[in-house]
């Protein structure tokens, strides 16, 4: 989605939204609340709380994306490497880093810039 430009006197506007009225879909990783994604003019990252639930590994050419464990635990894959994750714990994946997780974890995953489907791409489907 292309987003429109805003004029030096128009300011982006604020963004306030509740999980529980927050479009939810499937995704790469489970289900996941969309709190700020491409339904968003003004965003300049997109936030999602997500159920992690049979995640796929991929990896983002343009995207750095934050993973912050809100309550569970279980394992994030990284390039290869397993990292246990529990509530609290935090993870910076940079572009290019091929992730996955398993485990009951529901997580704020924050992606920077916001991630656009045509930055999603599988190992071994290029």
């Amino acid at each position: 989605m292309e987003k429109s430009a805003k004029s030096p006197t128009q300011p982006a506007r604020a963004i306030v939204r509740h999980e529980g009225e927050a479009p939810r879909e499937r995704s790469t990783c489970g289900w996941r609340n969309l709190l700020i994604s491409r339904q968003d003019e003004d965003a300049a990252a997109w936030v999602h709380a997500v159920d992690i639930d049979g995640a796929r590994l991929h990896y983002h050419q343009r995207a750095t994306e934050l993973y912050y464990v809100l309550e569970g635990e279980g394992i994030l894959v990284l390039d290869g490497e397993e990292h246990p994750m529990r509530t609290g714990s935090l993870a910076q994946i940079p572009p290019g880093v091929v992730h996955g997780a398993r485990g009951r974890m529901r997580v704020l995953v924050v992606g920077i810039p916001d991630i656009s489907d045509d930055d999603l791409f599988f190992p071994g489907s290029e």
